[in-house]
């Protein structure tokens, strides 16, 4: 079965891995899940991810962060979905809860957070939310 959203896909096992306390969850590899991956291991959000085997097939294994035995990550949204895409310059990336959030931007210099976006000037596709 194929997949329509596979970064939704991965947000959401992450989503409910931390609900269930997992310490870790398995999403197939993709690059695009690997950069999101990146962007979320250097704002704290996670304690990393590793290449694993799922079958025939790559798989990335995330390793899920608490704090305190809460979630790191309260919240985490997909923003520009399959069937509406949402792009954002520069100058108007969205402010996840006054600062205290990311914005995850695809832009053509890579997958940054709306802070590294702004410092390089570059703007693109809103991926998700996160705080």
């Amino acid at each position: 079965m194929a997949l329509t959203d596979p970064l939704g896909d991965m947000l959401t096992r992450i989503r409910n891995g931390q609900q269930a306390k997992k310490d870790s969850v398995v999403s197939p590899a993709s690059k695009l899940r690997a950069r999101v991956l990146d962007v979320l291991q250097r704002e704290g959000y996670i304690r990393g991810y590793s290449e694993e085997a799922l079958g025939q097939h790559p798989g990335l294994r995330i390793e899920l962060k608490y704090f305190e035995g809460q979630p790191a990550i309260k919240h985490v949204a997909r923003v520009s979905k399959p069937g509406r895409r949402v792009y954002s310059g520069s100058k108007d990336l969205p402010i996840v809860r006054n600062g205290l959030g990311i914005t995850i931007v695809s832009t053509p210099k890579g997958v940054l957070s709306d802070a590294e976006a702004r410092d390089q000037n570059v703007g693109g596709e809103v991926l998700a939310e996160v705080f």
